[in-house]
């Protein structure tokens, strides 16, 4: 079978992604988002062992070994073009081993290049909540994504019984649009979902890193 050709060229041309390393990017304040490593396994264990966090995921790591192939999965997703991911951290300033204090994850999912959309997507450890972790490392993504890689559209839905979730958006310079009745599955049934949106062009929100309270645990 012959492909039909298309009438308008991709957004994002395939390859844009895959053709270099993944970037760390610094975050407003003193934050930095960099690719996930497999010693960062427990760290993803013990985020998934929290109450707040499991009430927005439909699953759960139970080992070690299966945070490591969660990670594996957000590597390989850089090359495949399907996703990027990041580790959200804290460098401890004078740690003479580059230690440092990993806080959460952000990612861009659900890709799109052809058209320049992806969904944003996070969660923080409870320690890092309420310091404006979250909306400022959403902000460094969405600028990283319209201005570096050329994005059009970014999107970050969350149910509405999340209502931390709808102020993060919101400090990130994402207009809520509307709603997706019925629009995701958790483990208490069906949820209606906000949808909030960021094109290019709109406003930074705290990528300035203004705006520091509160966060969700996750969108």
């Amino acid at each position: 079978m012959t492909d039909m050709p298309y009438l308008v060229p991709p957004h994002i041309p395939s390859g844009r992604l895959a053709e270099g390393a993944q970037p760390a990017l610094p975050v407003a304040g003193d934050l930095l988002l960099r690719p996930w490593e497999r010693t960062d396994a427990p760290a993803v264990l013990a985020a998934f062992s929290d109450p707040a966090i499991q009430r927005w995921h439909l699953r759960r790591a139970d080992s070690g070994d299966e945070a490591r192939d969660w990670i594996e999965q957000w590597q390989d997703a850089w090359h495949a073009e399907t996703g990027v991911h990041w580790a959200v951290v804290r460098p401890r300033n004078g740690a003479p081993d580059g230690a440092e204090e990993l806080l959460g994850r952000i990612s861009l999912r659900s890709l799109m290049l052809g058209i320049g959309q992806a969904e944003c997507a996070y969660w923080t450890l409870p320690a890092a909540r309420g310091q404006g972790v979250a909306p400022r490392s959403v902000a460094a993504v969405a600028g990283w994504a319209f201005d570096e890689v050329g994005f059009e559209r970014l999107e970050l839905a969350h149910s509405v019984m999340n209502e931390a979730s709808c102020r993060v958006a919101t400090k990130s310079g994402f207009a809520l649009e509307g709603t997706r009745r019925r629009g995701h599955l958790h483990a208490d049934g069906w949820h209606d979902m906000h949808i909030h949106a960021r094109i290019r062009g709109d406003g930074a929100g705290v990528a300035a890193g203004r705006g520091a309270r509160p966060d969700s645990p996750q969108r």
